[in-house]
């Protein structure tokens, strides 16, 4: 078992307390341990990143976007052993590993391209002799607690947009996946990224969280994780003047009108739903299907998740991989169990492999739930498992009434070849991100993200809508007469 270091004002440090990683493949051996920190050392982070705040501001944006790209540079030659640690110890397979690694690259080159161009607007002045202009600038500390499902792109997307700015920063990775958020900080620290520009805070949230959330210095927190834990720290946060921004649950649904391309749809459904075990924020998780297809279309989707190889993440052919922890599997389940017990049918899976191999493993087989109706809590209940939920409408006023009956509002896909419907349904659905005949998932780097209503905060991921959250607006003006 590998003991790692955590980056802290520029050097790697350790203590005395550790925390061990699984692989969830096979939980019976931990497969690496990382530093269990403490609140003390919480503060001592927090004076890292203020000394670093001071460099970091004065840099040079073209020096900032140099680090940054050759960061990126890095994560890419690293990719392949990036893949491993984070496959090891949250589960997807190393094709999704690898892909992750390479997007956590497109993170950091597109926002050092970003860097290098200047945030401002010259205003006219009604004063004559006067030159006015408004420009953007860094907020000071942000904490960054990112989840265990994309434990590499999450910290990324979060980082990327915050350094090229200006900001100093920490990051508190899951405590299930804290590896790929120790990769992450090598490539910028052997990139030449100044001393406490970023720490990261490996340790028990228990024992941590008040240090983190509660210290002066903290000018904003981005998170993605939970809504019961991101109300929670909103309500912390909202009694100083400190910023939030959350990316929080989802229920995702998919609609399938009756004149779609049933097979793509089918074939997107599977992948929004079951890719990484259905452990994405964007996966589809409710289905919505005009009755007169609905028989035909289900058919199709058992077809793709009857297809799918569960399996350990690097073992070849696996193509959906186990949950994260046992508490993830077990949850699963559970809502499984109850959505049959309100009167669901279990079409597909609905249980663990049977596979003497895979006992010790967190998996769950791809399911599909048929007879759901929309009192079930399982159309209301983010679930985030490989789990997918059948409702039959009778039109398309229905559908997006189906879609928008929910108190979440971050992503929704239509499959139709209707140019009309699939207008309308962009206009018509409550989310941040729609799809049309494609699917739920897949957000580039330069798209803006986030979600409306319960599944998020107002200020948008990615994209140059990042760089609201991460920096503040300074209007300037200067008479010349």
């Amino acid at each position: 078992m590998r003991s790692l270091e955590t980056l802290s004002g520029g050097g790697w440090v350790t203590t005395g307390e550790w925390i061990d990683v699984h692989d969830p493949s096979d939980l019976r051996t931990p497969v690496a341990r990382v530093p269990a920190l403490s609140a003390a050392d919480v503060t001592r982070a927090y004076d890292h990143a203020e000394q670093g705040f001071t460099v970091w501001k004065r840099t040079s944006p073209f020096e900032r976007a140099r680090i940054m790209t050759e960061a990126a540079r890095l994560l890419r030659e690293r990719a392949g052993d990036i893949a491993v640690d984070v496959t090891t110890e949250m589960g997807k397979t190393r094709a999704e590993a690898t892909g992750e690694a390479l997007k956590a690259a497109d993170f950091l080159e597109y926002y050092a391209g970003i860097a290098r161009q200047g945030y401002g607007t010259l205003v006219h002045d009604v004063r004559p002799d006067t030159r006015t202009s408004h420009h953007r600038e860094p907020i000071g500390v942000v904490l960054a607690i990112t989840p265990w499902n994309d434990p590499l792109i999450t910290p990324a997307r979060k980082l990327a947009p915050c350094l090229a700015a200006g900001n100093a920063a920490l990051l508190k990775p899951a405590t299930d996946t804290p590896q790929s958020a120790l990769h992450f900080a090598r490539a910028l620290h052997d990139a030449g990224l100044p001393a406490g520009v970023l720490n990261v805070v490996t340790g028990r949230g228990a024992e941590i969280s008040e240090a983190l959330i509660t210290d002066p210095r903290l000018a904003a927190l981005t998170f993605t994780g939970s809504n019961e834990v991101g109300e929670a720290l909103r309500g912390r946060l909202a009694a100083r003047n400190a910023r939030f921004q959350g990316e929080l649950g989802g229920k995702n649904a998919t609609v399938v009108l009756a004149d779609a391309e049933l097979s793509a749809a089918a074939k997107a459904v599977a992948a929004a739903g079951f890719a990484q075990a259905g452990q994405r924020c964007t996966a589809t998780s409710r289905v919505i299907v005009e009755r007169s297809v609905y028989e035909e279309f289900t058919s199709l989707l058992l077809t793709e998740a009857a297809a799918l190889r569960v399996g350990p993440g690097l073992a070849a052919g696996t193509t959906m991989g186990p949950l994260v922890s046992a508490r993830q599997r077990d949850g699963v389940l559970s809502d499984i169990e109850r959505a049959v017990k309100q009167g669901a049918r279990v079409l597909i899976g609905g249980d663990q492999p049977r596979d003497e191999a895979l006992s010790h493993g967190c998996y769950v087989n791809p399911t599909v739930l048929g007879e759901v109706t929309a009192e079930m809590d399982i159309w209301y209940e983010e679930v985030f498992g490989p789990v997918v939920a059948l409702l039959a409408v009778d039109s398309f006023e229905e559908a997006v009434a189906a879609v928008n009956d929910s108190d979440f509002g971050l992503a929704a896909a239509v499959f139709t070849q209707n140019l009309g419907a699939a207008y309308r349904f962009a206009d018509e659905a409550e989310c941040g991100q729609i799809a049309v005949n494609t699917t739920t998932s897949g957000w580039d780097v330069h798209h803006p993200f986030g979600g409306f209503r319960d599944s998020g905060s107002p200020f948008k991921e990615q994209g140059e809508e990042a760089l609201r959250f991460y920096t503040r607006v300074k209007t300037v003006a200067i008479h010349f007469g």
